[in-house]
């Protein structure tokens, strides 16, 4: 699966979730309907804390896109 074919899905206990997606060639962050562009290194920045914290607090899925 290439990365343009899949959204990135950060989920909270606290039902906060943050989407993250290729859209023509590159990373939008989607969070409570508000859309930003970004870059891979900022992906990464918000996923890889959340991998070395407490992992009951987050779940983090990737989905292939429809």
């Amino acid at each position: 699966m290439r990365n343009d074919e899949c959204k990135i899905l950060i989920i909270l206990k606290s039902g906060w979730t943050q989407t993250f997606q290729k859209v023509d060639g590159q990373w939008t962050q989607i969070t409570n309907e508000v859309i930003r562009k970004c870059t891979a290194e900022q992906l990464l920045s918000h996923i890889l804390p959340l991998l070395v914290e407490d992992q009951t607090r987050v779940t983090i899925k990737v989905v292939k896109n429809n």
